[in-house]
């Protein structure tokens, strides 16, 4: 299936996810600090520029340009007021069409999303500590179907969680394009990278730190 290129500019790659944790709602939410966000567009950077390396490798220039393009963009909007501004669009996004939504509703999703991104950590956990590169091909071979079907249902979850036009819907618009048509989940598994497990880690830790304080908001209107 062919894809085109990602419009210019994109939402921060895996942006929608932490977003949650840091704009207003009727629950009190644990705010990340920035040195937080920069880390993960600069794991998001390293890992999508190493994508688009290995993808120029083996001749897939479209797939190349367009990783190579989301990672040039988390870097244009990393930085500066480019940072704050798509910040404050996905922030209006999140407010005019979600934030109206039941606490309990959206921590339902979340907590499916952090058990999937467990699941996911699992197994790069396990592909990142084998030496042997024979050994690294064989675990990918054994074990991408089942992170594929993982990873399908993050994506899903957010689809079904951000379902109004505008850039959180674009976001997993774009996410879902390269993971169920563009191979990227295959193609960070064949690079062995921690980069990826690094950008799970702290979404997970950051969405966690969302259910929590979702789940305790609840317990107390009990």
């Amino acid at each position: 299936m062919a894809i085109g290129t990602p419009k210019s500019p994109p939402v921060l790659f895996l942006t929608l996810i932490l977003l949650i944790t840091i704009l207003p709602s009727s629950t009190p939410l644990p705010i990340p600090i920035p040195s937080t966000f920069h880390s993960l567009f600069s794991l998001s950077h390293s890992l999508l520029t190493r994508v688009a390396n290995l993808r120029a490798a083996r001749g897939d220039i479209s797939g190349s340009t367009r990783a190579r393009t989301i990672a040039q963009n988390i870097q244009k909007h990393s930085n500066g007021f480019s940072f704050y501004g798509t910040m404050w669009s996905v922030g209006w996004d999140y407010l005019k069409n979600y934030a109206w939504r039941d606490v309990k509703t959206a921590s339902f999703e979340m907590v499916g999303a952090v058990s999937d991104m467990n699941e996911l950590l699992k197994g790069l956990g396990e592909l990142t500590g084998l030496d042997s590169e024979v050994d690294r091909v064989q675990w990918v071979r054994r074990n991408y179907g089942r992170l594929f079907k993982v990873a399908k249902s993050l994506v899903y979850r957010l689809l079904k969680m951000f379902s109004q036009p505008g850039p959180l819907k674009d976001a997993v618009e774009m996410l879902r394009t390269e993971i169920v048509d563009g191979g990227l989940l295959q193609d960070c598994l064949e690079l062995g990278s921690n980069d990826l497990k690094g950008v799970i880690q702290i979404l997970k830790d950051l969405t966690s730190q969302y259910t929590t304080s979702s789940s305790s908001s609840s317990k107390t209107e009990l």
